[in-house]
């Protein structure tokens, strides 16, 4: 399986429902790093995974999209922990669609959110 990954970054604010959360209940900013990985089978007739170009570019607008952004307020989030696991796979979700990633032979889709050195979390999905 070959694979391609790009990075970018965002800043958002949030908030968190449940006791589990502590003091993250409270309104708090966090950073992550945002890493995408699709694989395929076998290369394409270019001889590569995706564009990487591209792909940079569609990452970027879909970060842009939370970035600075309080995501308590965004629409489709009320009422849902915005949590890393939840924004990992709506930027994988996302990644899949606005690269048509089944048409373009794409077999998987990783999204890896790092919230610091020490801790992330990633989705992953097969096309």
């Amino acid at each position: 399986m070959f694979s391609v990954t790009v990075r970018d970054h965002m800043m958002v604010a949030h908030s968190f429902r449940g006791e589990v959360f502590g003091p993250a209940r409270a309104l708090h900013g966090a950073t992550f790093v945002v890493d995408a990985t699709v694989y395929r089978a076998e290369l394409d007739a270019d001889g590569v995974v995706v564009d990487i170009g591209e792909f940079s570019r569609v990452l970027a607008g879909i970060v842009g999209e939370l970035n600075h952004r309080n995501l308590d307020e965004v629409p489709g989030f009320a009422g849902v922990n915005t949590t890393t696991e939840f924004l990992a796979r709506v930027v994988a979700d996302r990644l899949v669609e606005r690269l048509d990633a089944p048409a373009r032979g794409l077999a998987r889709v990783a999204v890896t959110l790092h919230e610091s050195h020490v801790a992330w979390a990633s989705y992953e999905r097969d096309l």
